[in-house]
């Protein structure tokens, strides 16, 4: 054949390939766009890059340390054989007794043949799951001993848990799925600031009730009457952090290590500048970026003292732990460090270890700090040790939705008006949960820090600052 005849045909065929190519690439992302409902209380949003799932016992989430028997719940669950599921749940806790996705689905299986209400619990499974479990377990704890003690009004508690992977795109995927199920009342979430700025507008349109226990961004105080949150205000860990850093520490010139891409951090850098500076101290400018990939930790560190500084505040994001470590190891307990409560993680003590001793961090809550109470002790009971802010957090955010329940009708505008309500109290893991007409939580935060000790098992624990 001559080399004419054969340009034709070999064009004909890379035109065919393409089109091939490109039909089935049309239809794999058509088929992972769309909204698929599963039967049993679970609705599957998928979007073109992650999947999340509502689910109330009828998938399997958290797929780590999973028994055969909760998988064996799971199918129970979707046949609708609750008691089948109950025996299962009950035979995987006993085996992996502080995993609270089993416990919730426990609680889900004995409430589904009761006309239950029924909120929702959003967590970032797939970005940090570590985190997802510390929220998932302050809203187990709740349902268990609410549930216990016979329910809201008679009526026991569901509680529906969905994935947002800490994004804002798919967490306003999921506030509009949550929105459009009338049978959510409220929800719980979400956890980082960006997902919950890219939500809080749905649920606010949508009239659903929003709590989140961990998002302290700025912008979250405008976002409508009902977005509320039982984290405290960020403003409270700049002022604790510049006033320990300015009469504590003797310290006065600080850098400041913030991931831009993260509205959270950009918060608490405004509110920490303006602290400091009120304070008599200074900010050294390093531009100490941990969202940029290129960071060079050495570099920032020594260019932080060689302008003067004695101290240097990291303000990561919960995704971005390893930036911020990587700087603390660069600095070898040269500077001062201060920290954000995001990096109140076992990654930090982990991988951290010496480097970041001493370091002080703002945090809303510590079980040392609070004395014993009810829910100390509950929490030691169910998940064989103490528990840290985000659970604690996630407890409030709970207990507030279920006390306006109690005072109203089972519906979303009744709790929106108890909450709003200047009255308004319910006994949280430390204090009272009250909230400001913003819907920020009426409280402060406390000053922690890191020593070495064996409890996390890392060498080092986070202790209150004395």
């Amino acid at each position: 054949m001559t080399q004419r005849n054969e340009t034709p045909i070999l064009i004909l065929s890379l035109i065919i390939t393409a089109a091939i190519l490109g039909g089935g690439y049309w239809y794999f992302t058509q088929k992972n766009q769309g909204n698929i409902t599963t039967n049993n209380g679970g609705t599957k949003t998928a979007t073109t890059n992650n999947q999340s799932t509502v689910s109330t016992g009828n998938e399997l989430l958290i797929t780590s340390d999973s028994t055969p028997q909760k998988k064996a719940g799971i199918t129970a669950f979707k046949e609708g054989n609750y008691s089948e599921a109950i025996a299962q749940f009950k035979t995987s806790l006993q085996l992996q007794a502080n995993d609270p996705e089993t416990l919730i689905y426990l609680n889900n299986a004995k409430a589904a043949m009761n006309n239950p209400v029924k909120i929702a619990v959003v967590v970032p499974i797939g970005a940090n799951l570590n985190i997802a479990k510390e929220i998932l377990r302050g809203v187990a704890q709740v349902q268990e001993k609410v549930n216990n003690a016979g329910g809201i009004n008679g009526k026991l508690l569901q509680v529906a848990i969905i994935n947002d992977n800490n994004n804002a795109e798919i967490a306003a995927d999921v506030a509009q799925t949550l929105v459009k199920d009338n049978s959510i009342l409220a929800v719980v979430g979400h956890n980082s600031s960006d997902a919950t700025l890219g939500a809080a507008p749905v649920y606010q349109k949508g009239q659903l009730v929003m709590i989140s226990p961990t998002s302290d961004a700025k912008k979250i105080s405008t976002l409508g009457d009902y977005i509320f949150r039982t984290v405290p205000s960020i403003r409270f860990q700049a002022d604790q952090l510049s006033r320990y850093l300015i009469n504590t520490a003797k310290k006065s010139n600080v850098a400041i290590c913030f991931d831009s891409s993260a509205e959270y951090s950009l918060s608490l850098k405004e509110e920490f500048t303006s602290a400091i500076f009120a304070d008599g101290g200074k900010v050294i400018e390093i531009n100490c970026d941990l969202a940029n990939k290129s960071l060079n930790p050495l570099n920032k560190v020594s260019q932080a003292i060689e302008q003067g500084a004695d101290s240097l505040l990291l303000i990561p994001t919960v995704n971005n732990i390893k930036a911020a470590i990587n700087v603390a190891q660069a600095n070898q307990n040269r500077l001062l460090l201060l920290g954000s409560s995001a990096l109140y993680t076992f990654e930090t003590l982990k991988d951290g270890q010496k480097t970041v001793e001493g370091m002080v961090l703002a945090v809303p809550w510590h079980p040392e700090a609070v004395g014993g109470n009810g829910f100390i002790a509950q929490a030691r009971q169910l998940w064989g040790g103490d528990v840290n802010w985000r659970t604690a957090a996630a407890y409030d955010a709970t207990m507030a939705i279920l006390a306006a329940l109690e005072k109203g009708n089972n519906d979303r505008s009744s709790i929106q008006n108890a909450l709003s309500n200047g009255n308004f109290a319910v006994q949280g893991a430390a204090e009272d949960v009250k909230f400001l007409p913003s819907g920020d939580r009426n409280g402060g935060s406390i000053l922690i820090t890191i020593v070495p000790g064996a409890k996390s098992r890392t060498g080092f624990d986070f202790v209150p600052l004395k």
